[in-house]
């Protein structure tokens, strides 16, 4: 699998722009994509039209023509690929790209296309993303990885009305813990950036249900306090309970620990700065983030109006951290 994920990035060089924009928090739970610190957008394509679409096309083409591919790379190959097509406006070629991920990959073709398609609309194509989406809907109707998919990219407009109907849509429909927990996680954000604090707090909590390690659950808990501030409950006492006798060494460790009260916020500055995860990660978004949520807790909205606006500057506009200080700044 990480093999894949090299060959990936490989074509997406070859594509043009191949961009980590993509939140390194992501990494912290892979499972839910979850945590969107401010990395760089996703996997950003050149123009579909002209050289540079044609550029990205021609390598797509060469590498689907290797025989070596294993079924995983060729899926995500595709994948891409149907993208382009639909920004080329050739929707029956990229329906048979679709169409040929079914026949490669089986059991988890639609996985692969709604973990590619978020990102590849974070380059700026959100209209093409959703067409194909909208096609690997009509083979595999009701789809909750591709219903969440869709989801994500209706937030990256901000229209997350739509995505929580989505989500909900998504949530009935999961077959798997994971697709549950992601369709919560999700909807948690959606939640969040309407105001629906308790709801978006219920959200995050039940999507810790079932996650495997304290890793995988930093994301959900980190975004459960922002909201359980909000909807002012007592979001320390929780975090406390439930971070218990865990490392914090490791980043995101630092703002959990900061937001516990066991560190100051230069404390966290320095290690969003320093730390070699959080260089990774960009921690520098979610540090700033997290210092105006708890200054929200504490009053002091200056504070808070300052770091949110610093969190605009530093995360980029695909991060749901972007997003979220975008939307408390409303609200100051």
């Amino acid at each position: 699998m990480g093999y894949a994920f090299g060959v990936l990035a490989v074509a997406l060089a070859l594509a043009g722009e191949a961009s980590a924009q993509r939140n390194a928090a992501e990494s912290w739970d892979p499972s839910a994509r979850g945590f969107s610190s401010g990395g760089a957008a996703a996997p950003a394509l050149p123009g579909a039209t002209g050289a540079g679409g044609g550029a990205t096309l021609d390598s797509l083409n060469k590498i689907l023509s290797a025989s070596q591919l294993s079924a995983f790379d060729r899926s995500i190959y595709l994948s891409i690929r149907a993208f382009q097509l639909s920004r080329l406006g050739r929707e029956a070629d990229s329906q048979k790209d679709i169409a040929e991920m079914g026949k490669v990959l089986p059991g988890d073709w639609q996985v692969v296309l709604s973990s590619t398609m978020p990102g590849l609309a974070g380059g700026g194509d959100r209209a093409a993303a959703l067409r194909t989406l909208d096609s690997a809907l009509q083979r595999k109707p009701g789809d909750p990885s591709l219903t969440i998919a869709q989801a994500q990219v209706y937030m990256q407009i901000a229209d997350f009305p739509r995505a929580i109907g989505l989500l909900d849509a998504a949530l009935a429909g999961a077959q798997t813990p994971g697709e549950r927990r992601s369709a919560l996680f999700y909807r948690g954000h959606a939640n969040f950036n309407l105001g629906n604090y308790a709801q978006a707090a219920d959200d995050f909590d039940a999507s810790l249900a079932g996650r495997p390690n304290f890793k995988s659950k930093q994301a959900p808990l980190l975004w459960r306090y922002a909201a359980q501030v909000r909807a002012r409950r007592d979001a320390r006492t929780a975090l406390v309970r439930d971070v218990g006798a865990e490392s914090l060494n490791e980043w995101p460790g630092p703002i959990l620990r900061f937001l516990m009260g066991k560190g100051t916020a230069g404390e966290l500055e320095v290690a969003a700065e320093s730390d070699d995860g959080a260089k990774r990660a960009n921690g520098k978004c979610p540090a700033a983030f997290f210092i105006g949520m708890d200054a929200v807790r504490r009053g002091d909205k200056q504070r808070a109006r300052e770091q949110f606006q610093l969190a605009q500057a530093r995360c980029p506009t695909v991060s749901e951290l972007n997003w979220a200080a975008s939307s408390e700044l409303k609200r100051l």
